[in-house]
């Protein structure tokens, strides 16, 4: 049977074959090298329908295959199978309902695979999307952070990519069936940038190990550099140093001439890094940091070498080496970027506070032994003892004893929380008092600790808006550098003093020198990194930098009431016995109690906890009867007891007396007043409510001192709603608004021009916190609203939302001091690197001066992040 070769479509026998492939269930056979070569670059291309492989002429549409999730396939598989077919260039869209696949025929020059996977999105599914990341070697170059990106978003399958200069890491989203890691590895290394695993996924021992690892090297690099400087230096320079001056001049020349080869060993190991990274970027046709060191040192040692070579070609007096400029700049700038890694290991020391938290073994009981393993060999289901004072090594739910347990680490909550059987206890939280024994149920990666060290790396990994805007400078920074310095070159050599070709030399290799993208690029990242572990540490979890940027912009801030503002869960509020009651308050409650305690009714629960709180002993109810919608009656201790509403009383003709104005008072500041009658006489009044946070009025005020206007949101009535918004200080409020109407409501105040915040707890808050511009989530919540959310507050109080927002607004001011000092340092820098201050001073900037400012820039912006880290919340609600 005769087939095609599925790249050139020449028609051959599989026995006589060149080479064979298999992909996604499919063989294809090849006639030459260079076919297999094509289809190895990208294998999907030449996927067919059909079962049998070969090359179909007719064929102009590309096949993709999505595994969708998030909604029955069997329901509306056809309302997903028209979204795709409404885009243009999509020939074809079935779903598989057996394998959970999308498989869509379009055509690739009119849609892409980022509009396929959006349109399966806006109906509700979810397509299967790998997420990866990818640590680079060395990046320090902020325009080469642009040109990696785009190059990563090129590679078929690339959903979306950012390169983080201050962790030098891309993080990628992929579709696996169209792209694979070794072509993401590949479009790195297009740039000159080896790319390595991920630090952040590694052990922190093992990042500080690979950290201390580069900062050797640099510092290798630097003193080999700064050695060979000291004897250049002198000799570039002989007329300054006593015994070199009185050398003859061909003594000098020889010393020159040991110093042009003294300095090649400078040019290729110190400088390495310079070299590769520009050579790589002159294969794209581009330029970037490395080309302006490469280019600005290369020129002078070029220069040097021929002006000692051949100086007879040269005006006299302009035959001098620059050898110095060579080693001398090397050095610094090496240097630089030494001081700038050790200082950004301190930027991630947020991380390394959250990881020391962690226990470092944990008493396992196995076969009945107890023994001491690392907390990495914790298995699910292992029974582990906890002593006191110990602390507890991963997430678990305790099977024996009771203790009390510090979750500080992860609530801020200074008081130990009690803790007994079937309670679940955090890894990395302190046992206090007793000890217990507990069943683990999480380990490793899927701990709470885990999972909050996670989150504030691939914060720290993302991008704020501000920096897209940077790295977009920075890679136009350095053409225009360049231009600038020939026109530099051309200026001085035309029309400046003698020798006019060494001042054209020196001043267009200074500008080259000078310039620092670096600066730049690195102004944001670095803040960023140091400002969300700021946030983690106090209990604030910052998703991504854009939800960093956009809260120092809030002006307005939406709280749901029922577990935001209140506790979400009601209390025993008020006991209140009538003038003719028989019986005191204590006596009321213990019999109302006793009732509740066998009733389903939710607010009994809170009446029962209330006697327990007043340690009063419940008595044996008798003929105990739920009236729906009305109340209970039951038999207590010889007495005839109704607990239940207005209507019950007045069905049961209860005289209620001044009870029913007290009612209508404890009504009116939100509570829920339930009457008692004793043998057919009112009793008294007991009222539950879902009470405000301690410290939720607080909050809100300090909210409202920062200049935000606060809004309630709630489903309860207007009257329950304005009765807990008096407690807070909250004027304006959202009654009765239904679960699916409060996306809409946010969408309203944006509507007025608001930057608006959404604070919730709930299932039913997850639209409106994905439709606020920033969406804070109570940790204390449910896990789909933590998901919808930017921010979550680990800790269920208010203050969080006043410390996220003083975080915010403390790392943009920061960023923005970076930016202003990394682009006044170059609008100041480059001109007089050009010589501006020569016709009014005489002054002309040295080379090695502008290495030395050049280093020391971007320093100077990751010194000034690490202010960051003495952060303290300026407006705590304490």
């Amino acid at each position: 049977m005769k087939i095609h070769d599925p790249v050139c479509g020449m028609e051959i026998d599989p026995k006589n074959a060149f080479a064979k492939r298999e992909h996604m269930g499919q063989t294809f056979y090849f006639c030459s090298q260079s076919c297999v070569d094509q289809f190895d670059k990208n294998p999907h291309n030449y996927v067919t329908t059909s079962a049998t492989t070969g090359f179909n002429p007719e064929r102009t549409l590309t096949r993709i295959e999505l595994p969708v999730s998030g909604a029955p396939l069997k329901e509306h598989s056809t309302h997903l199978e028209s979204a795709l077919r409404a885009l243009e260039g999509v020939g074809e869209a079935k779903v598989n309902r057996n394998s959970g696949r999308l498989e869509v025929q379009y055509d690739a020059q009119k849609v892409d695979v980022t509009r396929l996977v959006n349109a399966v999105k806006s109906t509700g599914f979810q397509v299967g999307v790998a997420n990866v990341k990818i640590g680079i070697e060395n990046l320090r170059c902020a325009s080469c952070v642009k040109f990696i990106e785009d190059e990563l978003k090129s590679t078929q399958g690339v959903l979306n990519a950012t390169v983080n200069i201050g962790t030098q890491e891309a993080t990628v989203d992929y579709l696996p069936q169209k792209a694979t890691l070794s072509q993401l590895n590949a479009a790195i290394e297009t740039w000159g940038y080896k790319p390595r695993p991920a630090t952040s996924d590694e052990p922190m021992d093992k990042q500080e190990e690979a950290h201390a690892r580069e900062y050797r090297r640099l510092m290798n690099m630097f003193w080999f550099a700064a050695i060979v400087s000291l004897p250049v230096l002198l000799f570039a320079y002989p007329q300054y140093v006593p015994v070199i001056r009185d050398l003859s001049m061909e003594t000098i020349r020889w010393a020159w001439i040991i110093s042009a080869v003294v300095t090649l060993p400078v040019l290729f190991y110190s400088g390495q890094d310079f070299f590769t990274g520009a050579w790589a970027s002159l294969k794209h046709r581009s330029a970037n940091m490395n080309t302006l060191i490469a280019l600005g040192t290369g020129a002078a040692w070029l220069y040097s070498s021929v002006a000692i070579l051949f100086p007879a070609i040269f005006p006299e007096g302009t035959s001098e080496p620059f050898y110095d400029v060579v080693a001398v700049v090397i050095a610094l700038v090496v240097l630089g970027q030494a001081l700038e890694l050790r200082a950004k290991g301190q930027s991630s020391s947020a991380i390394k506070k959250l990881l020391g938290l962690q226990a470092k073994t944990a008493r396992v009981i196995r076969d009945g032994q107890e023994m001491d393993l690392p907390i990495e060999e914790v298995l699910v289901g292992d029974v582990i003892q906890v002593r006191p004072g110990e602390k507890v090594p991963v997430d678990g739910v305790i099977v024996e004893g009771s203790s009390a347990v510090d979750e500080s680490m992860l609530t801020g909550e200074s008081l130990p929380v009690s803790k007994k059987k079937g309670d679940e206890v955090i890894g990395a939280t302190l046992n206090k008092t007793g000890a217990f024994k507990f069943r683990a149920t999480k380990v490793g990666k899927d701990t709470a600790l885990a999972q909050i060290v996670k989150m504030v790396q691939d914060a720290q990994n993302s991008k704020a808006p501000i920096a897209r805007l940077a790295d977009t400078v920075s890679g136009y920074f350095v053409p225009v550098v360049m231009i600038l310095a020939v026109w530099t070159f051309v200026i001085w050599f035309n029309f400046g003093p003698q020798p006019q070709l060494v001042y054209g030399l020196v001043t267009s290799v200074t500008v080259l020198i000078i310039a620092c993208p670096c600066a730049l690029g690195l102004a944001t990242p670095m803040s960023l990194m140091v400002g969300i572990g700021k946030g983690a540490e106090h209990g604030i979890l910052i998703r991504s930098g854009e939800a960093l940027q956009t809260a120092r912009a809030l002006n307005t801030v939406v709280l749901d009431k029922t577990g935001t503002i209140t506790k979400g869960k009601p209390e025993l509020t008020d006991v209140v016995t009538s003038d003719q009651s028989t019986v005191n308050s204590n006596q009321l409650l213990k019999l109302a109690a006793s009732v509740e305690k066998v009733s389903e009714h939710p607010l009994a629960q809170a009446i029962v906890e209330g006697a327990q709180a007043r340690k009063l002993e419940l008595a044996e109810v008798k003929n105990f009867d739920a009236i729906p919608g009305h109340g209970v009656s039951a038999n207590v201790e010889g007495q005839n007891i109704l607990i239940g509403n207005l209507k019950l009383m007045n069905r049961e003709n209860i005289v209620l007396g001044e009870l029913e104005e007290k009612s209508k008072s404890l009504a009116d500041d939100g509570k829920t007043p339930m009457f008692i009658a004793l043998d057919g006489k009112a009793a008294g009044i007991i009222a539950v409510a879902d009470t405000v946070k301690e410290d939720s009025a607080e909050a809100i005020a300090v909210l409202q001192k920062m200049g935000i206007e606060v809004v309630m949101i709630t489903g309860d009535n207007r009257r329950t709603a304005e009765a807990i918004a008096r407690k807070v200080g909250v004027t304006r409020v959202l009654a009765e608004v239904l679960p699916e109407d409060k996306a809409n409501n946010i969408h309203l105040l944006q509507a007025e021009g608001k930057k608006v915040a959404m604070v919730g707890d709930g299932i039913n808050d997850a639209p409106a916190l994905a439709q606020a511009d920033v969406g804070l989530a109570i940790g204390t919540g449910t896990d789909v609203a933590i998901e919808a959310s930017d921010i979550t507050l680990i800790k269920g109080s208010l203050k969080g939302v006043v410390t996220a927002i003083e975080v915010s607004r403390a790392t943009m001011t920061n960023i923005y001091q970076n930016l202003f000092g990394a682009f006044i340092y170059n609008t100041l820098g480059v001109p007089v690197a050009m010589g501006a201050l020569f016709p009014f001073f005489g002054l002309l900037l040295s080379p090695l001066i502008a290495g030395a400012a050049m280093a020391f820039s971007s320093v100077t912006v990751v010194g000034n992040a690490n202010r960051l880290r003495g952060f303290k919340p300026k407006f705590s609600a304490r």
